[in-house]
């Protein structure tokens, strides 16, 4: 099994950087598959264009634009890419930064494939970071990653203690039908419990009100539509749910820092 070393991966790598433990490279996948293979490091894959299916002993995960998936070291899995361009984001982790820091992935094991949007967001900020590329992108990326990490960590520990049913129907609720106006009756009616017991209890399992989740949601979902040329900031914003180009501009920018049209240009170069 081929052992890959830091900062390498297969298909065409447009941009390394190296920074003090971490690499971040952003690579066009070119082969049609690629057989079983590991890393040395620690590393985040994440989507930026076109779709990859990535496989590992126990789940194969169906990959597009958006996809964010977390593998610890020496984790062994396969790669294939349907027609079509394919471009990938990777940040890896070296040991020797870890350990400075204290900091453990004993607790991530394994492929982790990440859905929670807020943990998506956080890598495009660290994306538009390795496009700044100035004195601070350093300090830049490591706070984001850490942040990101900690976060995981709760995340998982929240899963080892099983959430109630209405949590994880809620999730694939809201994931699968984000652009829709939803009402706090309607939700609670679709779950099966109270509104009261819905706002009181979406932020011990959420980290954020129910608002700002869906809101995260469709700001997340915009940033995958954005590499797609051919869709306009309208079509996009009544595509995720937004009132107007507006409302999807005003969002955006809450979020990301900048609007989307000039996030458009980092992603697409």
């Amino acid at each position: 099994m081929k052992h890959l070393q830091t900062g390498q991966f297969h298909g065409q790598t447009n941009q390394t950087i190296r920074l003090e433990g971490i690499t971040l490279t952003d690579t066009e996948y070119t082969l049609d598959k690629v057989d079983w293979h590991y890393h040395e490091n620690a590393y985040f894959t994440f989507i930026l264009q076109g779709n990859v299916i990535e496989g590992n002993k126990k789940e194969v995960y169906n990959c597009s634009a958006g996809s964010l998936l977390f593998h610890n070291w020496q984790e062994p899995h396969y790669n294939i890419k349907p027609p079509g361009f394919t471009r990938g984001f990777h940040i890896e982790l070296a040991h020797q930064w870890l350990d400075n820091l204290d900091f453990s992935l004993d607790k991530l094991t394994g492929s982790i494939n990440i859905s929670n949007p807020a943990l998506k967001l956080v890598l495009y900020k660290i994306f538009r970071e390795s496009k700044t590329d100035d004195m601070t992108t350093n300090l830049g990326v490591q706070t984001l990653l850490l942040q990101l990490l900690g976060q995981m960590e709760k995340d998982n520990q929240t899963t080892i203690y099983k959430n109630p049913t209405w949590v994880s129907r809620l999730k694939e609720l809201l994931h699968e039908n984000f652009a829709e106006q939803w009402s706090l009756n309607e939700l609670s009616d679709e779950l099966g419990i109270h509104p009261v017991h819905l706002s009181r209890d979406f932020s011990k399992y959420f980290h954020c009100n129910i608002g700002e989740y869906i809101r995260k949601l469709k700001v997340e979902k915009s940033l995958t539509l954005l590499s797609h040329k051919n869709k306009s900031l309208t079509d996009i914003s009544y595509e995720c749910g937004f009132a107007d180009q507006s409302h999807f501009t005003r969002c955006f920018k809450a979020i990301n820092g900048v609007n989307p049209l000039e996030y458009r240009k980092i992603i697409l170069g």
